[in-house]
């Protein structure tokens, strides 16, 4: 209980110094990291489940200097799912064709 009560005095302290548009652009005047690595992933993980045979988990991850995306989904055939969101190619967001595929 007590260091919920020194969070919230610590946050109350912070809004009696700045209002909320000062604490927002401080938040996005915070510096970036530009020579962060792209990491692109379409991972497959197939399901051990013996009632559902032949589903599995996709997950399609982004993550690099300019933000971090994630995606996930349960599907039939997730192997096939995987490969046809690849060949799609560039959709107007992202070009799936150049992501790496892992197979869990």
């Amino acid at each position: 209980m007590d260091e919920w009560f020194n969070q919230e005095k610590w946050y109350n302290r912070i809004l009696e110094i700045m209002n909320r548009e000062e604490l927002k652009r401080l938040w996005f005047s915070l510096p970036i990291d530009s020579n962060k690595k792209e990491i692109n992933t379409i991972t497959v993980e197939i399901g051990k489940n013996p009632y559902w045979v032949g589903y599995g988990e996709v997950t399609i991850m982004s993550d690099g200097p300019n933000g971090y995306s994630h995606f996930s989904t349960h599907q039939k055939n997730p192997l096939q799912y995987a490969q046809d969101r690849m060949s799609e190619g560039f959709d107007g967001v992202r070009d799936l064709s150049k992501y790496q595929l892992i197979i869990k």
